[in-house]
């Protein structure tokens, strides 16, 4: 960097539409793809377009319980003067006609059906009440997919409902892209796994983001906590970058020990450095050849809201997935919430059941270290730049921050 960021702090902040989009014209969508049996589709994206090598159904099938008929022979039938066929089996051959099922294959020779309801069993013939048009009450083959019909085209993510389809129409497996690997770096010398002392605090932040990012599509390698020295951040993140995306927690800031900058500076270049977003302004985007590098902060709940930002789109732009909006539920604030004009804000809010439809209510106004204001909240609410605040009773639109999307 050209000027020294530990004494100049953040004089000017990126909007964060403005500091995603850098990030994700530095990220290049990864070409690996897997061919992997249906069982374990869910969730993945295609990564060719997948058509059915077959029709479904394969063959024309009754849609109804009843006879099976040549259509030509029920004409003029009616209550007052039906229609007298002789029960066949087997083929349907001239004024004949072959009990079926829902479902079942039409019989060779028929080309309609006539429903239960509108038939008289009498011996050995079939008495028919209502007259039926060629193609009646039948499912033609293919009626349901047709053979070589595009089912699914690149970035589609598989769902259950599409696997069902996959296998009706004969398919084991199906060739999707490879989850992006992600490299989840925890960074402090103030981090402990357990039993923390005086100013020790116990990792957290890798463990949310790495989960997080599999939850997105990814597999993500959650690694042990690197302390506060250039060497060994140095090579934590070149050991990575075989990675598709280093991710790291901690030292994002401007203080003595916020060295992970400097290190993917030194590396490669730092794009980003301050965003418009509270909490979680001090996050960091670069790159270090090929591979996209975020540098989260350290307080949980700006690490969370930040990973939501920045490392959700990029694990779908590397990863080849869809670009989905993030979910969200709609609500009714109870509360006022402030905001600080030309900074995206993030509110934390609980959701309940009101009496007039789902209320929002916010669980803390500021304060970016509390992370059971985010495990204890069910979304949060955006404030956009241009507004000072959002105020009690307006409706709103809650991000659903934990969701496996």
């Amino acid at each position: 960097m050209s000027h020294d960021r530990t004494r100049s702090g953040f004089k000017e902040r990126t909007r964060v539409a403005d500091a995603r989009e850098r990030l994700l014209a530095a990220a290049t969508p990864h070409g690996r793809t897997e061919t992997v049996p249906l069982t374990a589709a869910d969730g993945r994206a295609v990564a060719a377009p997948v058509a059915s090598p077959v029709p479904v159904p394969g063959y024309d099938r009754a849609a109804m319980d009843g006879y099976a008929v040549r259509a030509a022979d029920t004409f003029g039938a009616s209550a007052r003067s039906p229609s007298v066929l002789v029960a066949d089996d087997g083929e349907v051959g001239p004024e004949g006609a072959v009990r079926v099922h829902t479902g079942s294959e039409l019989p060779p020779g028929a080309d309609a059906v006539v429903m239960i309801e509108q038939v008289d069993e009498v011996g050995d013939e079939v008495e028919v009440f209502d007259a039926v048009a060629e193609g009646e009450n039948v499912g033609p083959a293919g009626e349901d997919v047709a053979e070589g019909q595009t089912l699914y085209e690149p970035p589609h993510r598989l769902r259950p409902s599409d696997l069902g389809l996959l296998k009706s129409v004969g398919l084991t497996e199906v060739t999707v892209a490879e989850r992006p690997r992600v490299s989840v770096i925890p960074t402090g010398e103030e981090l402990v796994e357990a039993d923390p002392g005086p100013g020790e605090v116990i990792e957290t932040n890798g463990l949310t983001v790495s989960r997080l990012a599999e939850r997105w599509g990814a597999d993500a390698t959650y690694r042990d906590i690197v302390t506060d020295d250039e060497a060994a951040l140095r090579e934590a993140v070149e050991r990575d970058r075989d990675h598709d995306v280093v991710v790291t927690t901690g030292g994002s800031s401007v203080g003595e020990r916020d060295l992970v900058p400097e290190v993917v500076d030194d590396l490669g270049e730092v794009l980003v450095h301050g965003v418009a977003l509270k909490p979680g302004h001090p996050v960091a985007l670069g790159v270090v050849g090929d591979t996209p590098v975020v540098m989260l902060p350290g307080y949980p709940v700006a690490c969370i809201v930040n990973a939501v930002q920045f490392l959700r789109p990029l694990v779908r732009e590397v990863g080849r997935l869809p670009h989905e909006p993030h979910p969200t539920r709609r609500a009714t604030l109870t509360r006022k919430v402030s905001s600080e004009p030309g900074v995206r804000t993030f509110a934390r809010v609980r959701l309940a059941d009101g009496d007039d439809g789902t209320e929002a209510t916010p669980t803390r106004a500021s304060g970016s270290g509390m992370l059971s204001s985010v495990a204890l909240a069910d979304g949060w609410v955006v404030v956009p730049e241009s507004r000072e605040g959002l105020d009690a009773g307006e409706a709103v639109d809650v991000a659903l921050w934990e969701v496996s999307e």
